[in-house]
């Protein structure tokens, strides 16, 4: 063994803590001011260096964190960064790695209650209180996954083994046009057909037409299909729209399905007043897919779900075995409620940021991202020659550059080129998605780190990068 590393002694740990303890404090201090945009990109060389298999003998922690610091993470997504407003930005409180560095150093297993009874615990009062906030009823209960992806999975299928016979092939499930593909996705895993899926059209707002939702039911049932679960969405990945979750529990219960709310974005806006308003009806849910590393700004790999019964989990998922200690009466086997028996600690990873700094310091930032993001939407739709394709119901909003005597192959690539013009300048990161319209800008505003002062640069950028290249087509700049 050619390192003290292995097996060490609590003063060989506290010098590796205090090595990366230095390292990523000077990561966050030069995170504060860094390009939104990826770095350059990595050589063959540094390539080759990140992907060689691992020695024979061990080396220096130092070089290995140096190779991960100085080489990988630089020529990624600023994905932590305070100008990184692409896709649905993640977060990356440091009080959560502390929380993973303290679970995975003791190293505790938490699939069964009598391994760990006091983390699980932990786990059980975390998933208790997201219940309580979403305005579930008692009896609800749920899991922590490692993203939606995984909680729209395990919702699909604790709904057919609660809805639906063993032979299922006629069943319908019923999507929108925006939907996150994970939701198809989580169906096919889940043994149904493509011919289950049912598109329904977007009304106003881009959110689901419960008219013609209710339309494609009824047509289903009297053709011989089995309606079965309808999924909205609490914030669509696309453009932020909340689909009309009352309306949508009014038509699931009448008809007798399963009301599945993807909430992977926008779920945990309910700890705010105004979120909360934007949100009603989500209680009424059967089952809701969360992500804590969106609305918690926590790691990636950190995702939830909630169902309103939490024996609908256990019907799904209660397998014992002859080697496994009997369950005790009245506790959490998080095996018998999910398809993992080992698993690491999430739980830590939520309550350690919620207990330090408190669930009203959460309440505050994402009440910051709803008055920044409204802030952004009105200074583009003051832009002369800008379009304010989508609203920002939460956080997020969709735009375009208009300006211009333009046929719509030209427009849409004015707009691509407006993308890659304000992202070079290196102070925030925007994306971009394909509407009905054309091709669109979107701006989401969900890390911590993002403030006033970071959305006025960008906004700044947009402004001058939109003049240069208006500059370019012989159209007046706004």
């Amino acid at each position: 063994m050619t390192t003290a590393l292995w097996d060490p002694t609590g003063d060989a740990l506290r010098q590796a803590l205090k090595a990366i303890g230095e390292r990523l404090g000077d990561f966050l201090d030069e995170n504060r001011t860094a390009p939104a945009h990826p770095g350059p990109s990595l050589n063959p060389r540094e390539l080759a260096l990140l992907g060689a298999p691992p020695p024979t003998q061990g080396r220096p922690l130092a070089d290995a964190l140096d190779d991960v610091l100085r080489l990988g993470v630089p020529a990624a997504f600023n994905t932590s960064g305070p100008g990184y407003l692409a896709y649905i930005p993640g977060g990356g409180l440091p009080l959560a790695g502390l929380a993973d560095l303290v679970a995975d150093v003791t190293n505790r297993f938490t699939g069964l209650a009598v391994a760990a009874p006091g983390l699980v615990a932990i786990e059980c009062s975390v998933i208790t209180w997201m219940c309580e906030r979403l305005g579930l009823p008692p009896g609800a209960f749920g899991i922590l996954t490692t993203g939606g992806s995984l909680a729209n999975l395990t919702a699909v299928i604790a709904a057919r083994v609660a809805r639906l016979p063993e032979n299922f092939l006629d069943a319908r499930v019923y999507l929108s046009a925006d939907a996150h593909h994970s939701v198809a996705k989580a169906c096919l895993l889940a043994g149904f057909p493509r011919s289950a899926f049912c598109t329904v059209p977007l009304g106003p707002g881009r959110r689901i037409d419960v008219d013609a939702l209710r339309s494609h039911i009824r047509r289903d049932r009297d053709g011989g299909r089995r309606p079965f679960l309808v999924a909205s969405a609490a914030g669509t990945t696309n453009t932020g729209a909340v689909d009309d979750l009352e309306a949508i529990a009014d038509l699931c219960e009448s008809e007798g399905l399963w009301n599945h709310v993807d909430a992977a974005y926008g779920g945990f806006f309910a700890l705010t007043a105004r979120g909360h308003q934007t949100l009603a009806g989500i209680g009424r849910a059967d089952s809701i897919t969360l992500d804590p590393h969106k609305g918690l700004f926590l790691p990636y790999g950190t995702g939830a779900l909630l169902v309103r019964n939490r024996r609908t989990l256990e019907a799904a998922h209660d397998l014992g075995a002859a080697y496994l200690p009997a369950p005790e009466t009245g506790a959490t086997d998080f095996s018998a409620l999910s398809s993992e028996l080992s698993r690491d600690f999430r739980g830590l990873r939520i309550w350690l940021p919620l207990h330090v700094a408190g669930t009203a310091a959460f309440e505050s930032a994402l009440d910051e991202k709803l008055d920044l993001a409204r802030y952004a939407a009105e200074f583009v739709r003051a832009l002369p020659g800008f379009e304010l394709v989508t609203e920002p119901v939460l956080s997020l909003f969709a735009f375009r550059l208009t300006l211009g005597d333009h046929t719509a192959p030209e427009r849409d690539a004015l707009n691509r080129r407006l993308l890659d013009a304000v992202n070079a300048r290196g102070r925030v990161y925007l994306s971009g998605t394909t509407l009905e319209c054309g091709y669109v800008l979107r701006l989401c505003v969900l890390s911590f780190r993002t403030h006033r002062e970071h959305i006025d640069a960008g906004l700044a950028d947009l402004v001058a990068a939109a003049r240069e290249l208006l500059a370019t087509t012989g159209d007046p700049g706004p």
